[in-house]
């Protein structure tokens, strides 16, 4: 089970984007690397292709970033957590954060 989903909003903890946030838009390498909404952002230089009708230009296209340079950020207690894994009761896992001790998934 992975700690970070799609959807979950992080804090940067570490790299050019330190203390920025942003929500999960893709997990990769089975959840080693992230794709956050606009973090680790690079302009690519493109030469125009008339035989694709693409235009040249400058864009700006998101990397990956590792897991270990992101926390997640809980939007009720404005804090960023480290997330644990317990077991309930009937048999679910669910995650949980290590700081306040809330569960995310109901």
């Amino acid at each position: 089970m992975n700690k970070l989903r799609k959807g979950d909003e992080v804090l940067v903890i570490a790299g050019k984007d330190k203390g920025r946030r942003g929500v999960i838009l893709a997990v990769l390498n089975g959840g080693e690397k992230l794709m956050v909404e606009d973090i680790n952002t690079v302009k690519k230089h493109l030469k125009a292709n008339p035989d694709a009708n693409e235009k040249g230009g400058i864009i700006i296209k998101i990397k990956p970033i590792h897991r270990s340079n992101v926390k997640y950020y809980d939007p009720v207690s404005g804090k960023s957590s480290r997330i644990g894994i317990r077991i309930l009761e009937d048999g679910r896992k669910v995650r949980y954060l290590k700081e306040t001790n809330e569960v995310i998934d109901v």
